[in-house]
């Protein structure tokens, strides 16, 4: 539960503004997650998550660039808990997961950075992954691949 609620809380910084910890315990109760201030705040920290100036000039909470050790390590468990297949069509690289599971396993990929992928897309149990060109995204498969058990 604990790596499914981080990979929500870096993809809901990544799309909402959110400025204060109030502001991401509502969210994520909004996402079904019933958490304390004080986990949150613990959450935060594992995460290493800052605060940066938004456009408008507030702060928003962000995620580091580049992924910490121990970060990395949870993505790997979101990643291996979670998927079940992963197939290739041209420049496409479509990740199939148990239900439910797309959307957490698709924020932890898209949090690694990977330079290769322009964009992915995550439904129930299915995600799909642009690359940049059909080779990226043949190493990409491989990569996913290892993390299948």
């Amino acid at each position: 539960m604990k790596l499914s609620r981080h990979a929500k809380i870096l993809e809901l910084i990544k799309i909402h503004p959110i400025t204060t910890q109030e502001e991401l315990l509502q969210k994520l109760e909004e996402e079904g997650y019933s958490v304390t201030q004080s986990t949150v705040s613990r959450d935060i920290k594992t995460l290493r998550l800052q605060k940066s100036h938004s456009i408008d000039g507030k702060y928003r909470y962000s995620a580091p660039t580049g992924i910490q050790p121990d970060v990395k390590n949870g993505f790997s468990g979101i990643l291996s808990g979670s998927m079940v297949s992963v197939d290739l069509a041209q420049n496409i690289v479509v990740v199939k997961t148990f239900s439910g599971m797309a959307s957490a396993a698709c924020a932890a990929i898209d949090s690694m950075n990977l330079p290769a992928v322009v964009g992915s897309l995550a439904g129930d149990d299915t995600i799909f992954i642009a690359c940049t060109d059909s080779d990226s995204a043949d190493r990409l498969m491989s990569t996913l691949k290892k993390y299948i058990s």
